[in-house]
């Protein structure tokens, strides 16, 4: 087990990459017109540049690659989540000329990412049934589709979630703080300082997306994002999992979950396509109820952190 300042040091090195990193990349996206338009269902007016996702790319895996011992895990995530980043940066530059890139490319990609976290051995393998005693290995091909749903549906719910100023990293900070309890309490020093690196990575970014935002992190720093997270669960909290204790990263990241299921049941209600953006995300329906985007956001962080405790709780009873 690393001591208390070795996460510290983890924290600080990848807040520090990404929060002074931000002002020359944003002066990058403004000086190339890498900037997000407004359209009638974005809540933006002002064309914001749209490269933030970089300086969240950058820090986590410096951060991750020189404290986390690099081994197969970390290049498992680093080689998929460089897919998840390049699909996303085209996809953003489409957005920067007015245009929608097509989804099938992205699903396409994010399959890939997904299967590269399977070869290195990155997967949901089993469960242990708590009574009698034993662990029940998946079928590979049970394992294999159970780890690409996952992966492939967290990087798009965050995707989905990141639609007001500082609500996705805010977010994702507070998912991955609750991820790297769980990987200490289960005694995953590595998760643990991949779970810190992505707070630290979140958190500095924040500090320059919080409401008015100067930088979006775009497409490919939100889908970064939900990949990351998706993987530590995969590594960290589903790994020797419980029946019970499988609830650990679903509430881990309940914000995010709760509302893709609150928006596909709606579209499905509506007979309306599940893959064409609109207005009628939980954000949209807070901000629509009078609340301003500070305040939108804080319910939603407020919301996360009932979650994560709820998460932390399980895994301590599954535990003793």
């Amino acid at each position: 087990m690393h001591p208390a300042w070795y996460y510290l040091l983890s924290f600080g090195l990848a807040f520090a990459i990404v929060y002074f990193s931000v002002p020359f990349i944003r002066r990058l996206a403004m000086k190339t017109g890498f900037v997000d338009k407004p359209n009638g269902r974005k809540i933006h007016t002002q064309p914001i540049p749209l490269l933030g996702g970089l300086a969240i790319y950058c820090g986590f895996l410096i951060t991750a690659g020189v404290l986390g011992r690099a081994g197969s895990t970390f290049w498992g995530i680093a080689m998929g989540g460089l897919v998840i980043f390049a699909i996303g940066v085209l996809d953003d530059f489409y957005k920067t000329r007015g245009k929608d890139f097509r989804a099938w490319p992205k699903f396409v990609m994010q399959l890939v990412a997904a299967l590269i976290l399977v070869l290195y051995q990155i997967r949901i393998v089993g469960v242990s049934i708590p009574f009698n005693h034993t662990y029940y290995t998946f079928p590979l091909w049970l394992s294999v589709l159970g780890t690409v749903l996952w992966v492939v549906a967290i990087t798009n719910m965050m995707n989905f979630l990141d639609g007001v100023d500082g609500l996705a990293a805010g977010i994702a900070a507070i998912s991955a703080v609750t991820l790297f309890f769980i990987a200490l309490l289960k005694g995953q020093t590595v998760m643990a300082v991949f779970a810190i690196a992505l707070v630290g990575s979140s958190i500095g970014f924040l500090r320059h997306n919080f409401h008015p935002a100067r930088i979006f992190m775009g497409d490919a720093g939100a889908t970064f994002l939900g990949f990351v997270l998706a993987a530590i669960a995969i590594d960290g909290a589903f790994k020797s999992a419980t029946v019970v204790s499988v609830m650990v990263p679903v509430l881990a990241l309940g914000v995010p979950i709760l509302d893709t299921v609150w928006v596909m049941f709606r579209r499905l209600r509506e007979n309306r396509p599940l893959h064409i953006a609109d207005k009628g995300h939980t954000f949209h329906i807070l901000m629509r109820s009078g609340l301003t985007q500070i305040q939108t956001v804080t319910v939603l962080y407020l919301l996360g952190i009932c979650f994560s405790l709820a998460s932390i709780v399980v895994q301590l009873v599954v535990v003793h």
